[in-house]
């Protein structure tokens, strides 16, 4: 089999085209995740008696991370999970989800740029 010359260039050619797009693809569900941080942090926080310093309120607690060419929002508390959920002994106050679903447009439109 002979590839010409010209055809490698054209491959490589195409090949970048598609490297860009991935690169374009990750950016933009980057700033999806990050425009998902900033709408989950405008949240009412609840009331908290707790006043030391360094105190950082659970819904002001989010992230996110980049992981295999996804954003992974999550809670930077170990506790976020539970309240989302609920646990055996305490009903599920979600914050993360209802957010997500009321917004799911905006972001899907961001990430597809």
């Amino acid at each position: 089999m002979k590839i010409e010359e010209a055809g490698q260039l054209d491959l490589i050619d195409l090949l970048n085209q598609e490297i860009k797009k991935v690169d374009n693809s990750k950016k933009n569900i980057e700033r999806a995740a990050k425009t998902a941080i900033n709408d989950l942090n405008k949240l009412p926080s609840p009331f908290s008696k707790i006043r030391k310093s360094g105190y950082t309120h659970l819904v002001r607690s989010f992230s996110y991370e980049m992981k295999n060419g996804e954003a992974v929002i999550s809670w930077g508390k170990y506790y976020g999970p539970m309240v989302e959920h609920g646990t055996k002994k305490m009903k599920a106050r979600p914050h993360v989800e209802p957010l997500i679903k009321k917004n799911l447009e905006k972001y899907h439109r961001l990430m597809m740029g």
